[in-house]
C-alpha cells in the first residue's frame, strides 16, 4: 500500500510540472522534457542527499528540519559528511538545497538565482555526473532551465512555480524501493518523450517484455548471486532499458556498465536511469556518439570486450554520408562478414543493423553472453552479408538460441523481430522458439500492440533455460542440423511436419469422390455459362466517335 501511495504521489509531481510547462507555453516543446526530467533530478538528487545525511548524522536525523542541522555544520564537518555518503549521492552545499531557493523565490532575478544554484550543482558534480560525447567533451547534470521561457518577464514565475511543487513532497521515504518501482516511474516520467518519432536518429524503445526476457536468459535464477564484477555493454542503448533489466538481474553493484548512443537526448535520458536504479558509479562510462564509426570503449588501443552485451540497434538507416569510412584496414576484422553497400534508391533502407551485430560479435569476451533484437527476416537470410553473419556464428558455435515475437510487440513498427543469443560456451544443442502465435493483440493509441502475459513470458524463459523440445513451439537442434539448413535459425523449419491418416471404409471414398466430382463439374458448368457470357458482352462493344 506505501509503495503504491509513493508511486502515485511521484506520478502527480511528474503531472504537476508538466501542468507548470503547459501553462508557460512550453507544453510538447522540444525543450519540455528537459525540464521535467531535470527538475525531476533535482528534487530526486536533494532528497538522496538528505535521506544519506539523515543515515550517517544523528543531529540531522532528530532536527526539526534537517536543512539548518546542515547549514549549522562548519565546512570541516560537512565535507566530512559527505565523505562518508555512498559514490551515489551528489555533493551539495547548503544553498543547493530547495529549501534555500524556497527562502529566496521573492528576490529579483530569482530565474538568474535558481540556474545559476542547478548550474553550480552540475559543476561541483562533473567528475561522477557528466556524460561524455566520443570526442571528449562533458555534456553536464543541469541546462539553464529558464532560458527555455522566451519570455524574459515570465521566468521569475515560471522558476517560482516549480519551486513551490518541488517542496511540497518528499523522495525519502522512496528510496527503500526496489527495481520495479523505479522502472515504473522512470518510464512514466519520460513516456512522452521517448518515442520512435525523432527523424533520422529516433530513439528506440524496447518493450519490458523483451527486456525481462532477455535479462532473464543472460542470467538465469541459478546464477544471480553468483556473477560479480561484469561489464555489461550496450551500443545503441537509448534510454537503458535493456542495460537495466541486466544490471538487476546481476546485482546493481556487482557489474559496470558501458554504453554509447548517438543521441544526446538518448544519453541525458539514460543518465537520469542510471542515477534512479544505483548505477551512478556508471555514468562516466556513458558516451554520447556514433558507435558504428567512432566506437569508443578501448583497452588500450584495442576495442574493449564485455562480458555482457544487449541491444536493440536501429535496423535500417541511411548511413551513406559516412559508409565509406567504415571501409578501411582497421575495420576488416570489426566487420567480417561486410558493409552494406549503398542502393540507388530508398538508402533510408540500408540494413544498419548488420553493421551492429557484427560490431556486437567482435566486443564479446571469450566466454561472454548477448541479446540482440534482430528483424526475423535476418535469421532466415540465404544470401549476402547476413548469410555470412549466420554462417560465422554457426560454424563457431556462437549462439545459445533464438525467440521468435509475436508481431507488433513493438507498438511503433511492424517489423517482426526476433531474440538472438549469443554465448560461446554453448558447444551443445541450440534453443529456437517460435512464439509468434503468443499473446494477447491491443490498441495503443493509433497503432495496434501484442502484450505477452507474465506465465507466456516465463513460459518463453522456462523453455528457453531448460532447452526443452515443445511441438511446434521449440525444438533443439544441433550446429551440423542448422549448417544443413543452410544457417536458418527459424523454429518452424525444424519442426515435424505431420500427415494425419485416417482410415475409411470403400463405401465412404466412394461417396467422397463422388462428391468432390460433382463439385468439379458444377465450377466447371459456371466457368462455361461464365465464357459465354463474356463472349457476348465483347460482341456487344461498339465504337463511339
Amino acid at each position: 500500500m506505501v509503495e503504491l501511495e509513493f508511486r502515485d504521489k511521484t506520478k502527480a509531481l511528474i503531472d504537476s510540472l508538466k501542468n507548470i510547462c503547459a501553462n508557460y507555453g512550453l507544453g510538447n516543446d522540444g525543450n519540455e522534457f528537459k525540464i521535467i526530467t531535470q527538475t525531476f533530478l533535482y528534487k530526486f538528487l536533494n532528497d538522496k542527499f538528505a535521506y544519506e545525511a539523515k543515515q550517517i548524522d544523528e543531529k540531522v536525523a532528530s532536527s526539526e528540519k534537517w536543512e539548518e542541522a546542515l547549514v549549522a555544520m562548519s565546512e570541516d564537518e560537512l565535507e566530512m559528511l559527505q565523505l562518508q555518503m555512498g559514490g551515489d549521492t551528489a555533493r551539495l552545499k547548503p544553498h543547493h538545497f530547495i529549501s534555500y531557493l524556497f527562502s529566496k523565490q521573492n528576490a529579483p532575478d530569482f530565474a538568474k538565482l535558481f540556474d545559476d544554484t542547478l548550474r553550480d550543482i552540475a559543476l561541483t558534480n562533473n567528475d561522477v555526473f557528466a556524460v561524455k560525447t566520443d570526442g571528449g567533451a562533458k555534456v553536464v547534470l543541469f541546462d539553464r532551465i529558464s532560458e527555455y521561457i522566451a519570455d524574459e518577464s515570465k521566468r521569475d514565475a515560471f522558476c517560482r512555480a516549480i519551486i513551490n511543487k518541488l517542496v511540497e513532497f518528499s523522495f525519502e521515504r522512496i528510496f527503500t524501493q526496489k527495481f520495479d518501482f523505479y522502472a515504473t516511474i522512470f518510464e512514466y516520467l519520460i513516456k512522452d518523450y521517448n518515442s520512435n518519432s525523432g527523424g533520422k536518429y529516433a530513439e528506440y524503445y524496447t518493450p519490458h517484455a523483451v527486456a525481462r526476457i532477455m535479462a532473464a536468459i543472460l542470467v538465469p535464477t541459478d546464477q544471480k548471486g553468483k556473477v560479480k564484477n561484469v561489464s555489461c555493454y550496450d551500443p545503441s542503448a537509448g534510454s537503458g532499458t535493456l542495460l537495466m533489466n541486466v544490471a538487476h538481474a546481476i546485482g546493481e553493484n556487482r557489474c559496470s556498465i558501458y554504453t554509447q548512443d548517438i543521441s544526446q537526448k538518448s544519453s541525458n535520458l539514460l543518465r537520469l536511469n542510471l542515477i534512479l536504479n544505483n548505477l551512478v558509479h556508471s555514468i562516466p562510462n556513458v558516451i554520447q556518439g556514433n558507435t558504428v564509426l567512432h566506437p569508443y570503449h578501448r583497452d588500450g588501443k584495442d576495442l574493449k570486450r564485455f562480458d555482457y552485451i544487449v541491444s536493440n540497434p536501429p535496423f535500417k538507416m541511411d548511413f551513406s554520408d559516412f559508409r565509406d569510412e567504415l571501409d578501411s584496414k582497421e575495420n576488416k576484422e570489426r566487420f567480417f562478414a561486410g558493409i552494406p553497400t549503398m542502393p540507388k534508391k530508398e538508402k533510408e533502407k540500408m540494413k544498419i543493423y548488420s553493421l551492429f551485430l557484427q560490431h556486437i560479435i567482435f566486443s564479446l569476451k571469450s566466454g561472454g553472453r548477448a541479446a540482440v533484437v534482430v528483424p526475423t527476416g535476418f535469421i532466415t537470410a540465404k544470401t549476402g552479408i547476413d548469410n555470412k553473419i549466420l554462417g560465422y556464428l554457426v560454424k563457431n558455435k556462437l549462439v545459445s538460441g533464438v525467440v521468435s515475437m509475436p508481431s507488433n510487440i513493438f507498438a511503433t513498427t511492424g517489423t517482426n523481430v526476433s531474440i538472438l543469443f549469443l554465448d560461446d560456451s554453448n558447444k551443445e544443442k541450440v534453443i529456437l522458439i517460435d512464439a509468434s502465435n503468443l499473446g494477447e493483440k491491443i490498441k495503443d493509441g493509433k497503432n495496434q500492440k501484442t502484450v505477452l502475459s507474465a506465465d507466456e513470458e516465463q513460459r518463453i524463459i522456462d523453455t528457453f533455460n531448460a532447452k526443452e523440445a515443445v511441438e511446434d513451439f521449440s525444438v533443439a537442434v544441433s550446429h551440423d542440423e542448422i549448417e544443413a539448413k543452410n544457417y536458418s535459425l527459424s523454429a518452424g523449419q525444424y519442426f515435424d511436419v505431420k500427415i494425419e491418416y485416417v482410415d475409411i471404409t470403400p463405401e465412404q471414398f466412394a461417396e467422397k469422390m463422388k462428391s468432390f466430382t460433382s463439385n468439379l463439374d458444377s465450377l466447371f458448368s459456371q466457368s462455361r455459362d461464365l465464357e459465354a457470357e463474356i463472349k457476348k458482352q465483347l460482341v456487344g462493344l461498339k465504337h463511339d466517335n
